[in-house]
């Protein structure tokens, strides 16, 4: 690799533009197994994702960094593996080694091989870029030199990274709309926004003629391939999708926001993870926490962003979720009322549904959720 220092970061107004469009290419760069160079804390370090690391990839960082790198690892992973602390942490890599890695970062039975070190800004960075990129939180953090450079690798700061998700949700425009009839709602808005979280683009769904001036029956519903296209017996996101729908078609209209946050924010190859530990007896929280996520990455703010583009200033929240209620209100909207949505009963959600309402809080029945109902 050959060294050539990085543009100096503009400071106009195309700042925050350009820091998005930074994180962006990190992200692709990542996703696509290649390291990226980050800068945070006046520190330098190549890193790639734990489960990108391969023997040519270890071999570069070894060879580009004349320090140790070190893994870092969230707080929720770290406990699982025995630091019990709530807060990330790093472990040293003499080697970067990534059999030792993988067991590190990915096996179920792992245990702790060596002392734990605080995270520093840098692993805090490099952590917080994985779950933009809805890859697993578990980075290879290799320092090198404040001065070094790679012209061949994609340079990013921590304060385009931290910053990201407020700016994509400053960021969101409209980018098309269309009338799609539906089946039991034929007259229906469909308008697609460019940003807010996830990779993919939002949709708010305009079903009937809602007063947008009066107070507007909303749902906040994040993206669940296996059960809204699949109909899945283990959550009741299509149930409450195609529930909410029917009820504002039935009613004075609404809007249902159809968000990009497959598996509550994490994507949906983790969420493939988080069900393949949950067939072996975890919970969906507990599967989650194996895999180094807390309880809920997702964020509502850009959500609120879309229903003010709208023109909606007051909702009637249909929703179990308590953080919701709060992000609207935190956002500025205000929640006039809340509605619950329920699902159904299966005996393959009753657990999932219990957790929910132990663990986080949603307001389910208890007699509901041990039958398997929202």
């Amino acid at each position: 690799m050959t060294s050539e220092r990085p543009p100096v970061p503009p400071s106009s107004a195309s700042e925050a533009r350009n820091g998005l469009i930074a994180v962006e290419r990190a992200v692709a760069d990542l996703r696509s197994g290649r390291p990226i160079l980050l800068e945070a804390g006046g520190a330098r370090g190549l890193v790639i994702g734990a489960e990108a690391l391969d023997a040519e990839s270890a071999a570069v960082l070894a060879a580009a960094s004349p320090l140790r790198g070190r893994l870092a690892l969230p707080g929720p992973r770290l406990s699982r593996i025995g630091a019990h602390r709530p807060l990330p942490g790093t472990l040293a890599l003499p080697g970067i080694d990534p059999a030792r890695v993988a067991m590190l970062a990915l096996q179920i039975d792992a245990r702790l091989d060596a002392p734990v070190s605080p995270a520093d800004p840098l692993d805090v960075a490099a952590l917080e870029l994985l779950r933009i990129a809805l890859l697993l939180p578990a980075a290879v953090v290799a320092p090198v030199d404040p001065d070094a450079t790679f012209a061949d690798l994609l340079f990013v700061a921590d304060g385009d990274i931290l910053a990201f998700r407020g700016r994509q949700a400053k960021a969101l425009r409209i980018v098309g709309r269309a009338p799609v009839p539906l089946e039991g709602a034929p007259e229906t808005e469909f308008i697609v926004f460019r940003g807010g979280e996830g990779l993919r683009d939002q949709v708010a769904i305009i079903v009937g003629k809602p007063d947008l001036s009066g107070t507007v029956p909303v749902r906040l519903h994040s993206a669940c391939l296996t059960g809204d296209l699949f109909g899945s017996l283990k959550c009741d996101c299509g149930d409450q999708l195609r529930d909410t729908v029917a009820r504002m078609a039935e009613g004075s209209g609404g809007i249902l926001l159809y968000l990009d946050q497959e598996g509550r924010g994490n994507g949906i190859a983790n969420k493939m993870r988080a069900y393949g530990l949950q067939a072996q007896g975890y919970d969906t929280y507990d599967a989650d926490e194996v895999l180094g996520f807390g309880l809920d990455q997702r964020r509502f703010d850009f959500a609120a962003e879309m229903l003010r583009q709208l023109g909606v200033a007051k909702v009637q929240l249909i929703t179990n979720n308590p953080e919701k209620i709060a992000a609207l209100r935190a956002s500025g909207l205000e929640v006039a009322a809340e509605q619950r949505v329920l699902g159904r009963h299966t005996k393959e959600n009753a657990r999932y549904l219990a957790s929910k309402r132990d663990r986080a809080g949603h307001f389910i029945e208890a007699e509901s959720a041990a039958n398997g109902t929202d």
